[in-house]
């Protein structure tokens, strides 16, 4: 077997540079660069690794949770294909990133991070920065990541590194099971010389994958909808980071059914489409919660249902009324005793409507969902309209931000009460001109986002419009 020496910090970081994903033919770098702070325990590692290998771009960071919201917004922004890894010395620039890894995670977002450790040797303990818990010498801040984490693991030897850095890449291009990954590094593993296989460092192409939904559990799904006299479609972020917001759309016109929009899922349909009701559950508008109130079949695509959602499960009151739920994930797709569809968002649209040949809702409820559809718009014209004295109102401001920036534009927002009126005020033109994080609603996440945004996408404006405590 043919083997390289390198340091573990050079291994990790050559791999790095050799992972390429894969989706419709479409095929690129999985790691745009590498966000750090340098300081005890990564950079006689890390550090000299990046400078050595100039193919890892580094970016250098002003603070560790926001580098992490800067990772997590860029990749949101590349819907899940492309992430930046983050590297931090031990201690507090380790626990500055557990925020950011919990709101990647609820997001289902994948990015890395490669926190520095304590010495796996322990000859010198206690090290500067080093946590010492009495009842395990085997525990260190880096155990603060677990819960928040979809994929943890610390490298005591450099002979574990191979096992850990495809399962890392396992996790993080899975779309059903995707979110932080965390790979504690030891400051002295990092820099200890290592014989390692050769054919680690070879390029990687890791295809994303278009799951099918079950033929049986389609045909399920084709009953409920045809024995159905009102349905409603909850779109979440799954729609955009699936690529379906087209499918979605077909799928709408053909069948009439009127949809609901998560915060994840906003931009699903274009605001001006007569079948979009806008925003769902507790900020949402008075078009989708009288429909979602009346539903006797909520049709979940993508979405976690939280409660913000469901309105902390209030808001679909037919005593009889079922779910559908299309989601990769089982976790999600199980919720609220649903009829799961397991399976890729696009390629189960385009499936259901070869299935559904010739359904569609009765005119009068298509009526109905584009009348109050209707009336929601001239409301937030209305509210865009207001000119209060002697300072304009929040939703006066939105109006003026989603007019006059340009129709390719991103806003982010996250925390306070912008969210609120966001939902139901800002008029999505493109899948992307919406980017909420209310996974975690974590306050200053847009103010970072907002660079992990124009990172991804540096021909869009970007507006950051920050919320209360932000």
């Amino acid at each position: 077997m043919s083997t390289t020496r390198l340091t573990v910090a050079q291994a990790l970081v050559t791999f790095l540079t050799q992972q390429y994903v894969e989706r419709d033919g479409h095929e690129q770098r999985f790691f745009a660069g590498c966000f750090g702070i340098f300081g005890h325990g990564n950079v006689s590692g890390m550090g000299q690794a990046l400078q050595q290998i100039p193919a890892l771009r580094y970016y250098q960071a002003r603070n560790e949770q926001a580098m992490v919201h800067a990772a997590t917004a860029f990749t949101k922004t590349a819907n899940r294909l492309q992430t930046i890894a983050c590297t931090t010395s031990i201690g507090p620039g380790a626990t500055n990133m557990v925020t950011g890894a919990a709101t990647a995670t609820i997001n289902r977002l994948p990015v890395l991070l490669l926190p520095g450790d304590i010495f796996a040797r322990r000859n010198v303990d206690p090290v500067l920065q080093q946590l010492e818990w009495a009842q395990s010498r085997d525990v260190s801040a880096n155990d603060c990541f677990k819960p928040v984490s979809k994929y943890w693991d610390r490298i005591n030897r450099p002979d574990q590194l191979s096992s850990a850095l495809r399962e890392a890449m396992r996790v993080l291009t899975s779309p059903s099971d995707t979110g932080a990954v965390t790979l504690a590094l030891p400051q002295d593993v990092q820099t200890e010389a290592y014989d390692f296989p050769t054919a680690l460092f070879a390029p990687r192409v890791w295809h994303i994958a278009r799951q099918r939904p079950d033929s049986a559990a389609l045909r399920r799904t084709v009953a409920r909808i045809r024995a159905a006299k009102r349905p409603l479609i909850v779109a979440g972020g799954g729609v955009i980071y699936s690529d379906a917001t087209a499918a979605l759309t077909t799928f709408v016109e053909a069948t009439g059914i009127p949809v609901g929009e998560t915060m994840a899922g906003k931009g699903s349909l274009r605001y001006d489409h007569s079948l979009n009701l806008g925003a769902i559950g507790v900020t949402g508008t008075f078009a989708a919660n009288q429909i979602a109130r009346d539903a006797d079949l909520v049709i979940g695509i993508g979405t976690r249902y939280s409660d913000f959602t469901t309105s902390s499960k209030t808001a679909f009151a037919d005593p009889d009324v079922h779910f559908i739920n299309i989601n990769v994930c089982e976790l999600d797709a199980v919720k609220h005793g649903a009829t799961m569809l397991v399976g890729d968002a696009r390629v189960t649209l385009e499936e259901l409507l070869l299935a559904l040949q010739g359904y569609t809702v009765e005119a009068a409820y298509r009526a109905t969902a584009q009348r109050l559809s209707a009336a929601w718009d001239n409301e937030v014209q209305r509210i865009y309209d207001i000119r209060l004295s002697p300072l304009p109102s929040q939703g006066e401001l939105i109006g003026a931000v989603n007019d006059l920036s340009d129709p390719g534009a991103i806003m982010v927002c996250a925390a306070g009460s912008l969210p609120g009126d966001l939902h139901k005020l800002w008029r999505a033109r493109h899948p992307k001109n919406y980017h909420l994080e209310y996974g975690n609603s974590c306050m200053g996440y847009e103010v970072a986002g907002g660079l992990g945004i124009k990172m991804a996408a540096p021909e869009r404006e970007v507006y950051v419009m920050v919320g209360d405590g932000s």
